[in-house]
């Protein structure tokens, strides 16, 4: 029988060195339980296996199916990379009861012409008792001309969208941005926000048309006649954190 040295911190690790498999219990909840017709399962996982390595196995992938779920150990959220140990508590998490039909805020960047009213409607809400949007346009000059890495760009206004969200209590938030040719007079952003109160409606949208601004990787070129500018900018951020 291996002896684990004098001084080993993690009394498993032994055990792990030398290759010994490791029996978990898993616990299950509403409709995984019933899936399974049974509230704990039982897997054998190898040395040093992850919890990205137990999200895998055959039997947690036919049982989760196309549910999104995540495994909890000893009682707190893991991520994918942490080990298992034998005697830890394991739960497998499917999506809670109170994020059900919560979509991720609307966000797009376009060359198409942006319409305030659509955007407005994406976030009216039985709940909401105040609708703030916010329109920019293209003011001074012939037009604008505004180039996107987009894909990072939709990426950072939704985390911007979601921030306000949750920092806010809005019941909902949106915002698209133009690319392209912007004529004046015309709006190269919009974001909406609505929330119970319109103080919060206010503070989230003026939220996220400055994180906007100062985050996404957007550019815009002024046209006046024969003469083009790129306009000056500052060293982008991070998205604001919920």
């Amino acid at each position: 029988m291996p002896m684990t040295k004098r001084g080993d911190r993690n009394p498993v690790s032994a055990s792990r060195r030398y290759g010994c498999p490791v029996t978990v219990r898993v616990r299950l909840f509403a409709m995984l339980r019933e899936r399974a017709g049974s509230d704990v399962l039982e897997l054998e996982l190898p040395d040093g296996a992850s919890v990205a390595d137990a999200l895998a196995t055959p039997t947690v992938a036919t049982l989760t199916g196309d549910l999104h779920c995540v495994l909890a150990v000893n009682r707190v959220y893991a991520p994918p990379e942490q080990l298992l140990a034998a005697g830890d508590e394991l739960a497998l998490i499917p999506p809670v009861s109170g994020g059900a039909g919560l979509p991720a805020p609307h966000v797009a960047v376009t060359a198409a012409p942006l319409a305030l009213d659509a955007l407005a409607a994406r976030v009216r809400d039985p709940r909401a008792g105040a609708v703030v949007v916010f329109e920019g346009v293209t003011r001074e000059v012939d037009e604008l001309h505004y180039e996107a890495y987009a894909e990072m760009a939709v990426e950072a206004m939704r985390a911007i969208a979601q921030a306000a969200i949750e920092r806010h209590g809005l019941c909902a938030a949106a915002a698209e941005h133009r690319v392209g040719v912007v004529p004046l007079s015309e709006p190269s952003v919009i974001v909406a926000a609505s929330a119970p109160h319109r103080g919060a409606a206010f503070a989230g949208a003026r939220e996220m048309i400055d994180a906007i601004k100062a985050t996404a990787p957007i550019w815009k070129l002024e046209v006046e006649g024969d003469e083009r500018r790129w306009v000056d900018g500052t060293p982008p951020v991070g998205p604001p954190q919920a």
